[in-house]
């Protein structure tokens, strides 16, 4: 599907890719479910099914389009990007992600999320995206694949002024003191199958969302070895880059969409701040 997206998407035709790539995506994790039952016949014809609000998406004042019903992600369909809104966790210590999900890992990333990865999957598939496969470690180690996904972190500090910068320049290269050198990569974790149940779970949305260290669950991952040993890890919270614990942010997932060949880029502007709550 994604090989026919137009270069710009208005927001109705981004809503509508965006349920489609939900529902699509949702399917491969879920049992099916039974099919709607046709409508009452009303005087020897069927009754029009009235549209609910449930049904309508919600297009925000700078154009993003809610994907989400419980959490804070939108489409950005002007720039081809999916958006989350979160908090800075952690300013100090060693890192295994960079931004996981609220209530899974925040002890070890930088940014805390209000969303469900398994949608911003979703979301990145309606843009465009294409993931590759998670990092191997059997027979022998073969890093993440995917398309890059360019991060940028958005957020205003005490004076009311905005700001934006990339995801790598809040996380410290261990052995050179600088910003981390590397990109992300859509490898899109994968699912797992409760025994008991039979259902099937996305695993990054136990925590493994945007990862610094290899993981298999990761949605997104660095596409070079990075080892989860504490004593081998190599990055850590850049901490006089970072604003305060607790500061509002807005997170923009870009991913490089290649055409004929070639990656293109689609550089957000600092304009989306995060709302005011």
């Amino acid at each position: 599907m994604s090989r026919f997206l137009p270069h710009r998407l208005s927001a109705t035709a981004g809503a509508g890719l965006a349920v489609v790539a939900l529902a699509s995506f949702s399917a491969c994790g879920e049992e099916p479910k039974p099919k709607a039952a046709k409508p009452a016949a009303v005087g020897g014809k069927l009754a029009a099914e009235k549209p609910t609000d449930e049904a309508k998406p919600e297009i925000a004042p700078d154009g993003l389009v809610r994907i989400s019903k419980e959490h804070d992600t939108w489409l950005d369909t002007k720039r081809k990007a999916v958006v989350i809104d979160g908090t800075v966790c952690l300013r100090e210590g060693q890192l295994e992600m960079f931004a996981c999900p609220k209530g899974t890992k925040e002890h070890e990333s930088v940014i805390s999320l209000n969303c469900l990865p398994e949608e911003v999957h979703a979301g990145l598939l309606a843009v465009g995206a294409k993931p590759g496969r998670p990092v191997k470690f059997d027979p022998k180690y073969e890093p993440a694949t995917g398309d890059i996904v360019d991060v940028y972190v958005q957020w205003k500090d005490e004076k009311g002024e905005k700001h934006q910068v990339r995801a790598q320049e809040w996380i410290e290269h261990a052995p050179t003191k600088k910003p981390m050198p590397f990109d992300f990569v859509f490898a899109g974790s994968g699912f797992w199958t409760d025994e008991e149940s039979g259902k099937k779970h996305y695993q990054a949305n136990g925590g493994d969302f945007i990862c610094v260290s290899n993981f298999p669950t990761a949605m997104l991952d660095l596409p070079v070895e990075s080892s989860q040993a504490n004593s081998d890890l190599l990055f850590h919270a850049f901490t006089e880059k970072i604003p305060p614990k607790g500061t509002k942010v807005r997170v923009v997932l870009a991913p490089r969409i290649k055409k004929n060949g070639a990656e293109a880029g689609a550089k957000p502007v600092a304009e989306n701040e995060p709302d005011e709550k």
